[in-house]
C-alpha cells in the first residue's frame, strides 16, 4: 500500500500544476496547492477544493512559506512569452527568489524538491536535438531573458543547495506541452492555432513556419514528472516528445481536425525565437523507462473540444466540430 505523503505543489492552479494536483490526489496523497493566481486560474482547481485531502493557499512564493510537507514540486512561473514578458522583473524574481525560498524550506524540512525547468535554458540551440550536457545559446539581455535566464539561475541554485546542503533535488527540463486547461489566451502556439481556427480568424505563423517544435501531451508529461520525483535521478533530465514538427505542419493539422476555413498568414519572427526545438530523451527512456504515448493527432483531438467549451463559456461563437 502506497504511503500517504503531504505534498506541496507551487503553481498548482496553473496548466501543468492543476493536472499534477489531480494525479497526486488520485495516488492517495494530501496536496497543498500554492498559487498567487497571476497566471494560474482558480477554476482549474475549484473541483478539488471539496476534497478533504486538498488545500489551496493563495501566496507568492517569493515570500517565505512555513508549512510542513514531505515533498515539494515547484511549477510556479509564467510559462508563455506574453505572460512572462508582461512583468519580466516579477518573472525573474519568481524563478530566482521563489526557488531560494522553496529550497530553504526543503533544507529545513529535509524534503525532496522538484524543479520544473524548461527547454528554454537551451535558448536558440546550436545542438540538435538538445541533450542535457548542452550548455545552450541564450541571449542574457533579450525580451525572453527574464524566463530563460531565470530558469537557468534556478537550476544553479538547486544544484548548489544539493552540493552544499545535501538537499534531495529533481530537475526536469520541460519541452512544449499542451492539453486541456491551457489558457486560451496564453499566447503559445497550440492554443493560438486552435483558438484562431475555432473562431474563423486567420492562423498566424511567424516567419515561414519552418521553425520546429516538439509537442508533448499533458498526461504523458505528468506521468514522467511523478516518475522522476519517485526515482533516484537528480537530473537535469529532458522530458518531452521527441517527434519534431514544423509550426506550419501544426497549423495545417489543426485546420484539418477542426474543419476550419481559416487562412494561414505570415508575420515577422519575434526576437530570439528558437529555430529548432526537440529533446533528446535518451536519459528519460533508459533511467525512468518512460517515453510519450500520445500522438499529436490524438492529443489535439482531446484538446480541441476543451478550447471550444472554454471559449463558449466566455460567450465566444465557435464553429461546429
Amino acid at each position: 500500500m502506497r504511503k500517504m505523503k503531504r505534498i506541496l505543489v507551487t503553481g498548482g492552479a496553473g496548466f501543468l500544476g492543476s493536472h499534477l494536483c489531480e494525479k497526486l490526489l488520485e495516488q492517495g496523497h494530501f496536496v497543498l496547492c500554492v498559487d498567487n493566481l497571476l497566471t494560474g486560474a482558480y477554476k482549474n482547481i475549484e473541483h478539488l477544493v471539496r476534497q478533504e485531502t486538498f488545500e489551496f493557499l493563495q501566496r507568492d512564493i517569493c515570500q517565505p512559506l512555513q508549512v510542513a510537507v514531505d515533498e515539494i514540486y515547484n511549477l510556479a512561473c509564467p510559462a508563455s512569452p506574453p505572460h512572462y514578458q508582461a512583468d519580466p522583473i516579477q518573472t525573474t524574481k519568481t524563478s530566482v527568489m521563489g526557488s531560494y525560498q522553496l529550497l530553504e524550506l526543503a533544507k529545513q524540512l529535509r524534503a525532496k524538491i522538484f524543479q520544473a525547468s524548461t527547454s528554454e535554458v537551451y535558448g536558440d540551440p546550436h545542438v540538435h536535438p538538445q541533450v542535457e550536457e548542452y550548455w545552450g545559446h541564450v541571449n542574457p539581455i533579450g525580451v525572453r531573458s527574464c524566463y530563460d535566464e531565470g530558469k537557468r539561475c534556478a537550476e544553479t541554485l538547486f544544484f548548489d543547495y544539493h552540493r552544499m546542503h545535501g538537499v534531495p533535488i529533481r530537475v526536469a527540463r520541460i519541452f512544449n506541452t499542451y492539453g486541456p486547461k491551457m489558457d486560451p489566451n496564453d499566447g503559445r502556439v497550440v492554443s493560438n492555432f486552435i483558438v484562431q481556427a475555432l473562431t474563423h480568424q486567420p492562423i498566424t505563423i511567424y516567419g515561414d513556419g519552418s521553425q520546429t517544435r516538439s509537442f508533448c501531451y499533458v498526461d504523458d508529461l505528468i506521468e514522467v514528472i511523478v516518475r522522476l520525483m519517485n526515482s533516484d535521478e537528480i537530473g537535469p533530465i529532458n522530458i518531452g516528445n521527441p517527434c519534431e514538427f514544423r509550426v506550419l505542419d501544426l497549423a495545417q493539422q489543426v485546420i484539418a481536425l477542426t474543419g476550419s476555413k481559416s487562412p494561414i498568414i505570415q508575420k515577422p519572427l519575434p526576437s530570439d525565437d528558437p529555430r529548432q526545438r526537440r529533446p533528446d530523451i535518451t536519459k528519460a527512456r533508459t533511467r525512468l523507462q518512460w517515453e510519450p504515448k500520445v500522438s499529436l493527432e490524438e492529443g489535439l483531438k482531446a484538446t480541441i473540444p476543451y478550447f471550444k467549451a472554454a471559449l463558449e463559456v466566455r460567450g465566444v461563437q465557435t464553429l461546429s466540430l
